[in-house]
């Protein structure tokens, strides 16, 4: 069904097909909506296509929208949402290794992708890098010293 979505409106999400409503638009952001012989006046108040919420207002009622198609939905249930992967959590060794390089301090801001530090491992250098935003609360480590896999790396505070 390639015209399903699903509408999550306040704490209530419902399957809607796209042939379900009959819509029509008056004027820019004005719509009359026709579902189940029922008619409804619809004005949009505010929209983030980006994350793909709206803010609208049926027959004199307030809601936050928010639509997913089938691809948000899958994305949603694989755990992969843009939501979950800017949160920034503590880092913790990758592998076991020695630490050849520290590139942060406590108190420093950190953007998503920032170099952390170098981890060497089987004789590879690999740079840690910041998951999303945030600032750096303590780094657990010092250069020259060896690691274990699943160890504290830096403390990390979102922002």
């Amino acid at each position: 069904m390639q015209n399903q979505y699903q509408v999550t409106v306040e704490d209530h999400t419902w399957e809607l097909e796209g042939s379900a409503l009959d819509a029509i638009r008056l004027r820019s952001g004005v719509f009359h909506i026709l579902k189940n012989n029922k008619a409804y006046r619809a004005t949009l108040i505010a929209a983030d296509h980006a994350h793909k919420t709206f803010s609208i207002e049926v027959n004199g009622s307030r809601y936050e929208v928010r639509i997913a198609d089938r691809y948000d939905q899958l994305v949603e249930q694989l755990g992969l949402s843009t939501a979950s992967a800017q949160r920034i959590n503590d880092v913790k060794a990758p592998m076991p290794g020695l630490v050849l390089g520290i590139e942060v301090e406590a108190g420093q801001r950190v953007e998503k992708g920032q170099g952390l530090l170098i981890l060497e491992a089987m004789k590879m250098e690999n740079v840690i890098k910041s998951v999303g935003e945030g600032i750096v609360k303590s780094v657990c480590v010092e250069q020259g010293m060896a690691v274990e896999k699943g160890q504290l790396l830096i403390e990390m505070e979102a922002l």
